[in-house]
């Protein structure tokens, strides 16, 4: 032990120095992206909104669609944390815990634990993001690991992809996908949630549809604890136990191993799964898939099944919608699941287009033959005109407790509605549109049971926690950027538009100035957060580096812990392990929080 605890201390002071020479290159870099941005706050929104295509949009103003940087140095704070847990470098360093297996000892994992998984994105089919198990303090870093092995930034020094949520399993194996080259290629990566030592590991050939931003590889946990990764052509990779040592990937084809085994370079390359995948408690597999014309198969893009029996079928989006301009499923957007599993919910949109609007549809399918049950055109509220489906958004279905729909979508016109969009809200046949929320960009709304806001006092039997930014310097943005509690039930005026809106029941801005700033706040950088029921609390990302718990009880923000100095990047996820561990991204890294 006295030489373990002389080696850490040595490793302590040489971890130090690196660490001084690395912030002062953060801090070069983190001036040098202040400039970068405020150049960009200084363009003319006139300017930017004269695109009706919002991807020339985004290139032009970065600053609106992702987390601005926020770089803050903490000298003191860091080294002293450093010195005061050479205790936690002991671990790390002599054989403990960790995580990342690259330049050091592998960490032995530990041992499992059970509880509750957390199956996928949102946690469940209706994407409630609802945990099952207390949540630990968010009191230290347990482990952490790189979801990217070459992040590729943009000119301003933004990370414009979405990195897939971790799954867990009930023995609390966490399970994330790595993007391993600049321009693709995945692996996929089992650790214990314990300490984050590498249980098992698998290469994955799945290759990326054309895109903008870089879209999201995403995992699922299926019945039996079998695991589901997209893969190259349009097949799924599976994994009979996630949480087993070792073992076989196999493959399953929608349209016939026989096919894809004729040709496998064809389908490699014109077939590509572009939605994250949702697998019910039967272990039925749902997912969308691109298709180019070149495919031996024949097959239109559209919306995949794979029953748990193993047999596939399909249907191609544009007669789902009964709508030729219909391209594809949304990329991004993963399907969702009523309550009892009979209806599948999928947004499908048409091909991106300089000069036009990225509109679309919300389709109810049967889930066992995928013949179209409902649909619903998605307008924008203000204008009654298409909404916005933008591919480089996450936002999916989330189905309420009540069967009721909601849908995030980016307003028709940019900038009209401060670039906040829209939460639609449907009945569950899609007939009626309701009152919608008045924020949707990017954004899955999570599911809060109405008890868990004493303060509450109306009639819905649960709530409804979204982002709910404000970006300064789009439309009549301040950049007051909060997060809030909706009531899908009541309704009140918008403070943009004056249209009915969904009614707020809680909000909370965000805690940090914008640099220079005395007024605008760093954005919530989250996509789906995670509700905490038992304490009553929800877990949430912003720009500034830090993770939050949101208290409902009382609408403070009593708990935080800093993942990173702050990074722009695509809006995050948030997670609960099978222990209570809290798993937050951010600047491509994978944090595991616990006590």
């Amino acid at each position: 032990m006295a030489k373990a605890g002389a080696y850490c201390v040595a490793q302590t002071a040489r971890a130090i120095a690196r660490w001084g020479v690395a912030r002062a290159a953060a801090d070069r870099r983190a001036r040098r992206y202040r400039r970068v941005d405020r150049e960009a706050r200084r363009r003319s929104f006139a300017t930017v909104a004269a695109s009706a295509d919002f991807a020339l949009v985004r290139a032009a103003r970065p600053m609106v669609t992702r987390c601005t940087f926020a770089f803050r140095p903490r000298r003191r704070s860091f080294a002293a944390s450093l010195l005061l847990a050479c205790g936690a470098v002991v671990v790390a360093a002599c054989g403990g815990g960790g995580g990342s297996d690259a330049g050091g000892a592998a960490v032995i994992p530990g041992p499992p634990i059970d509880g509750p998984a957390w199956p996928g994105f949102a946690r469940d089919s209706q994407h409630a993001a609802q945990s099952a198990i207390a949540t630990q303090d968010l009191s230290r870093i347990a482990w952490s690991t790189p979801l990217d092995l070459a992040p590729q930034r943009s000119a301003g020094g933004a990370l414009l992809i979405h990195y897939g949520s971790p799954v867990v399993t009930s023995h609390n194996t966490v399970v994330v996908p790595v993007k391993t080259g600049a321009g693709g290629g995945f692996r996929i990566e089992a650790r214990s949630g314990t300490n984050g030592g590498l249980i098992w590991s698998a290469a994955s050939d799945y290759l990326l549809p054309a895109h903008n931003w870089v879209p999201s590889y995403n995992l699922a946990l299926g019945a039996a604890n079998r695991l589901y990764a997209p893969g190259a052509g349009g097949k799924l990779l599976t994994r009979a136990d996630a949480d087993a040592a070792s073992g076989a990937v196999d493959t399953i084809v929608f349209y016939g191993a026989a096919a894809y085994a004729a040709n496998p370079a064809a389908f490699d390359a014109s077939v590509f799964i572009n939605t994250p995948i949702t697998v019910d408690s039967q272990g039925n597999v749902f997912f969308g898939f691109v298709a180019g014309a070149a495919n031996p198969a024949g097959l239109v893009s559209g919306i995949a099944r794979i029953g748990a029996d193993g047999v596939g079928s399909w249907v191609a989006a544009s007669a789902a919608a009964g709508d030729v301009a219909i391209a594809k499923a949304a990329t991004n957007s993963a399907p969702a699941l009523s309550a009892d599993a009979r209806t599948l919910y999928v947004a499908v949109n048409s091909a991106p287009a300089a000069g036009s609007v990225q509109g679309g549809y919300l389709l109810a399918l049967d889930s066992a033959t995928l013949a179209t049950q409902g649909k619903a055109l998605l307008l924008d509220p203000a204008t009654g005109t298409r909404a916005r489906i933008s591919d480089d958004a996450t936002s999916s279905p989330t189905i309420g407790p009540d069967g009721d729909v909601f849908f995030g979508v980016l307003e028709s016109m940019f900038g009209a509605h401060n670039g906040r969009g829209w939460l639609l809200h449907f009945d569950a046949a899609l007939a009626t549109s309701k009152v919608p929320g008045s924020f949707g960009w990017d954004n899955t709304a999570s599911i809060v049971p109405a008890a868990m806001v004493p303060s509450y006092g109306g009639g819905s039997p649960y709530l409804l926690m979204t982002k709910y930014n404000n970006y300064a310097g789009i439309g009549s943005g301040d950049g007051l950027n909060r997060v809030a509690i909706l009531d899908p039930r009541a309704a009140q005026p918008d403070a943009i538009s004056g249209l009915p809106v969904m009614k707020e029941v809680l909000t909370m801005l965000g805690p940090t100035f914008e640099p220079g700033s005395k007024t605008a706040v760093t954005e919530w950088c989250i996509n789906t957060a995670a509700v905490d029921p038992a304490t009553k609390s929800i877990l949430v990302n912003s720009e500034d580096g830090y993770l939050y718990r949101w208290s409902l009880v009382d609408n403070t923000l009593t708990q935080r812990i800093k993942l990173t100095s702050g990074i722009g990047e695509s809006y995050t996820p948030t997670a609960i392990g099978a222990d209570g561990a809290v798993y937050a991204i951010n600047n491509a890294v994978l944090f595991a929080i616990a006590k």
